[in-house]
């Protein structure tokens, strides 16, 4: 590493979509000669993980299983990784902390704090429940509030999701939007096959994996779900009795499976960004997305729109476009043309220029 390249201690659970989107992050910002310390919470790395980390040149791994902020009754493992944190900064002096999460953004680093709002438990509830989160969660209303006020930067992958977490937390400040993305290389086209594909955790309701199940039944296509089907010990399982559960796989194995879907199916009623339709529709599918404003605001005319928890729209979706292939073609060719424009060197080229904005350098001098 020169003199003068950046060094990011950024944070990362290791059971969501976040892993995916830091992976992503940590590679194109090789470009910038930037070295991450990835400190990893949730879990310990599985083997497609650890696959995934030896692949990266710029980025030193530290682990742990500490519950995240979003678990059942996690504070004291929060604040242990919290000193562990600390630990992490005084070590390696980094120049930013990048904080996927909102509670460790309030800790007194050193570095200036950019916290990212991937996704968040108030939001989800009044999406998926349709009334706020109950009392219970007031310890993580205060320390999600406390994190985005202190942080000195806030960044979302959507103007809507931003607009939301920061109003259902009374945050009254300005944040920055950063599109999330894929590297189109790692989701290639095949001959495409009769069948729909989704991936998720079937337990998680905002997914919309449950209404899929529901419609399966009546679609003219059989429909196939990639992912968890246990939820974690909080959370009610959800049986899937109709539709063909894959379980979880691989990211080769479910490139595969979404090379040769014709269309993919995120009928989701609250999803932040939704990185997996645009792994989709980088391998060449037509998408039917849940019509909240998250998704169209990426997708715009590029896919089919549901009312979230409508079986019966969500079967007429499918199988119009099944018994259509022009128009199941223009789609797909639509939503890849959109999903190229969210490429990982783009994403990091703006995370580069925010960390050199917060730790006070040019990017020339950063470079």
């Amino acid at each position: 590493m020169t003199a003068r390249s950046l060094r990011i201690l950024m944070t990362a659970d290791t059971v969501g979509g976040v892993w995916t989107y830091a992976c992503e992050l940590i590679r194109a910002l090789a470009t910038f000669d930037v070295e991450v310390t990835l400190a990893t919470m949730g879990a310990r790395l599985n083997a497609a993980q650890a696959r995934a980390i030896a692949e990266l040149s710029n980025v030193t791994l530290s682990e742990s299983n500490y519950a995240l902020e979003w678990m059942h009754d996690p504070w004291f493992d929060v604040d242990a990784a919290a000193d562990w944190l600390l630990g992490l900064a005084q070590r390696i002096s980094p120049d930013v902390i990048h904080v996927n999460g909102y509670a460790h953004a309030a800790l007194p680093f050193a570095a200036p704090v950019i916290s990212v709002a991937h996704s968040c438990v108030c939001t989800w509830h009044l999406a998926v429940h349709g009334t706020e989160a109950g009392p219970e969660w007031n310890e993580y209303r205060e320390r999600v509030a406390r994190g985005l006020t202190r942080a000195r930067a806030v960044v979302a992958p959507t103007k809507a999701i931003l607009r939301a977490i920061l109003d259902a937390h009374r945050i009254d400040r300005t944040g920055q939007v950063i599109s999330n993305a894929c590297d189109a290389t790692r989701w290639p086209r095949a001959d495409k096959e009769p069948f729909v594909l989704a991936a998720g955790r079937l337990w998680d309701r905002a997914k919309g994996l449950a209404e899929l199940d529901a419609c399966a039944a009546r679609a003219k296509w059989p429909i196939y779900v990639a992912g968890a089907t246990r939820a974690p010990a909080e959370v009610s399982d959800i049986d899937a009795r109709t539709v063909n559960v894959l379980g979880e796989l691989s990211p080769e194995t479910l490139a595969g499976w979404m090379s040769r879907a014709s269309i993919y199916a995120l009928p989701a009623r609250y999803e932040p960004f939704g990185l997996s339709a645009v792994e989709a529709a980088l391998a060449g599918c037509a998408l039917v997305l849940g019509g909240i404003e998250t998704l169209r605001e990426i997708w715009h005319d590029a896919a089919v729109y549901v009312p979230p928890g409508d079986p019966s729209a969500l079967a007429n979706a499918i199988d119009t476009i099944a018994a259509d292939p022009l128009r199941r073609r223009a789609l797909a060719a639509s939503a890849r043309k959109r999903a190229l424009e969210l490429t990982p060197a783009r994403m990091a080229e703006q995370y580069y220029a925010l960390y050199c904005e917060l730790a006070g350098r040019t990017e020339e001098e950063c470079a």
